[in-house]
């Protein structure tokens, strides 16, 4: 047995361990104090530390998806607010309903809302009321067939019901809308589901608002009375220039139909670039042309906002080539009762064409333009 086994209560030497006191350094201090052993496993004593919360990134997404689509669905309910309407289809004996969906497109000449600058800028003229150089049948075929943009010349000699023959812009002129529709309906026999007419100030407001339409001419054009003055080749035209495109007539070999293959040209274009993401990932363009469709286009009183979209969905098919672009079939030039030059259409191939699009089925290949 040792001394210090005999002796307890002696103190062990300087730097010994004292069971009684704990362990000391050699100087004589009380050792530092040891981190507790981990537990089995290697994970230290003591409350764990904090969970990192995962991001809910489909629940953000899922948030940031249904605000723009409330904000679009708020847009879009302004834009309908906006939109000017008539009834334009309200009329007796109308067509039967007819498979698919049939637009009449109406560009006027109205000067109503021009300021005098404005009349001077578009060499719009001082004419009162309105007329229209400028008719097209879009047809959107059920099923998912291809749609058809088809002009309708202003100098197409058909019968306009309770004023005889005659052009058929007079129809425009003597009844506005309602008359209108109801003769091309008779014309034709194709149900009209929705009208839409812009005139000269809206139709340059739309170019301008998506920056220009970018147009490649064959030739130049140089046409004074619409104050027309192209060179050949590619080119952007602004407002006031796309307006004068469309208009130019009296300079054109082609007369009224190269005015109105040249009208479906500049449709395409615009359409092209309205529907581009340079459009619509564009607030500073998107905002301004949502805007200029609200307050310049004329509807029926059935239309809306997502009919235009359906409407422009389709003339953009046509644009890029998944559609029909042609005119009513037409035999020969000849004379009105009043001695005036008409387009006569060719009964039968021009009955072939509308037998088609009444029954929604594809326009027979021979009737459409090359």
């Amino acid at each position: 047995m040792s001394d210090w086994s005999a002796n307890p209560g002696r103190r062990p030497q300087q730097g010994g361990y004292d069971y009684y006191r704990g362990a000391r350094n050699r100087q004589g201090g009380a050792a530092p104090p040891q981190p507790p052993r981990p537990p089995e496993g290697g994970r230290p004593a003591g409350p764990p530390p904090p969970r990192r919360k995962r991001a809910n990134w489909p629940r953000r997404i899922g948030i940031t998806l249904l605000v723009l689509v409330l904000i679009v669905a708020g847009f879009g309910i302004y834009v309908d607010s906006v939109l000017q309407r008539t009834p334009a289809l309200d009329y007796p004996n109308r067509i039967a309903d007819t498979p698919g969906t049939n637009w009449l497109l109406v560009g006027s000449d109205s000067r109503e809302g021009l300021d005098e600058s404005q009349r001077e800028e578009l060499s719009a003229g001082d004419a009162a009321g309105r007329r229209t150089d400028s008719m097209m049948l879009v047809h959107i075929p059920s099923g998912g067939g291809k749609p058809a943009l088809i002009s309708l010349p202003r100098d197409s000699y058909v019968s306009i019901p309770g004023h005889g023959k005659d052009k058929l812009n007079a129809a425009f002129s003597e009844g506005g809308p309602k008359l209108l529709a109801q003769t091309v309906e008779t014309a034709t026999d194709v149900h009209i589901d929705h009208y839409a007419e812009i005139g000269f100030g809206g139709f340059s407001e739309l170019v301008d608002a998506v920056g220009g339409v970018d147009m490649n001419l064959e030739k130049p054009m140089d046409d004074e009375k619409a104050n027309a003055h192209l060179p050949a080749g590619p080119q952007e035209l602004n407002g006031a220039q796309a307006l004068a495109f469309v208009r130019a007539r009296y300079s054109l070999s082609g007369g009224d139909l190269e005015r109105a293959e040249n009208q479906r040209k500049l449709l395409g274009a615009l359409v092209d670039k309205a529907m581009g993401p340079g459009t619509l990932l564009n607030p500073f363009r998107l905002v301004p042309l949502a805007n200029a469709a609200g307050t310049t286009f004329l509807l029926d009183e059935g239309g809306h906002v997502w009919h235009l979209f359906w409407l422009t969905k389709a003339l953009g098919d046509v644009s890029s080539g998944e559609g029909i672009t042609t005119s009513v079939p037409f035999g020969d030039f000849g004379r009105s009762s009043s001695g005036q030059s008409v387009i006569k259409w060719d009964s039968e191939d021009a009955s072939r064409m509308f037998e088609a699009i009444a029954k929604s089925e594809p326009i027979p290949p021979d009737l459409i333009e090359k």
